[in-house]
């Protein structure tokens, strides 16, 4: 079978650059380039055009014409959107442990304190982060205490019972994608995607 075509949608972009942002401060990298990645993101979020047609447009210096986003982060979208990668984020990747940015879906817990649990006691998991909480091991760290630690261990239990379903808006974009791949089959007379509420 022919591999589907990777393109990416403006919400995509702005998760890429969210989790550069929340990779960094989890690093410890100066703040104002953690906020230059937010910006970019949160410009993102309200542009109102689609960041390709964008892209199509004007290349690098029509990315930069977005407010927020300078001429670094303007070419790692254009070589996200060129090739599917971003180099930077894979080198960021090999410095920060990519698992440590799913900590950050425990209500509570910013870049911040993954960043001090990573450093302090090595955690890269849940499964630690739980693990290294109910054995009391977080509450010595500065900034936390006994409360502290109490409050990761309720929030990885509201984590876990969050529901397996994928979010519309991850399948939506996922479902046009594979909509265009279908509909360029020869084979295929028609093809539409349908949204059923439950």
């Amino acid at each position: 079978m022919p591999k589907i075509p990777r393109t990416y949608n403006n919400q995509q972009i702005v998760e890429k650059l969210q989790l550069i942002a929340n990779l960094l401060e989890i690093k410890g990298e100066i703040i104002y380039k953690t906020l230059a990645y937010r910006k970019a993101a949160d410009s993102l979020t309200d542009l109102g055009r689609d960041i390709n047609v964008v892209w199509e447009e004007g290349g690098v210096k029509g990315l930069q014409s977005i407010p927020g986003v300078g001429k670094a982060i303007a070419e790692k979208i254009d070589e996200l959107l060129s090739t599917g990668e971003l180099q930077f984020l894979n080198r960021l990747g090999e410095e920060v442990p990519l698992s440590l940015a799913d900590l950050l879906q425990i209500p509570g817990l910013g870049p911040k304190k993954v960043g001090l649990f990573w450093k302090e006691l090595d955690i890269t998991t849940l499964e630690e982060l739980e693990a290294a909480a109910r054995a009391g091991k977080l509450r010595d760290l500065p900034g936390m205490g006994a409360k502290s630690e109490e409050k990761v261990i309720k929030g990885i239990e509201a984590l876990s019972r969050r529901t397996g379903r994928t979010p519309l808006g991850v399948a939506w974009p996922f479902a046009q994608e594979l909509l265009v791949f279908l509909r360029n089959l020869p084979e295929v007379s028609a093809a539409e995607a349908i949204l059923e509420a439950l």
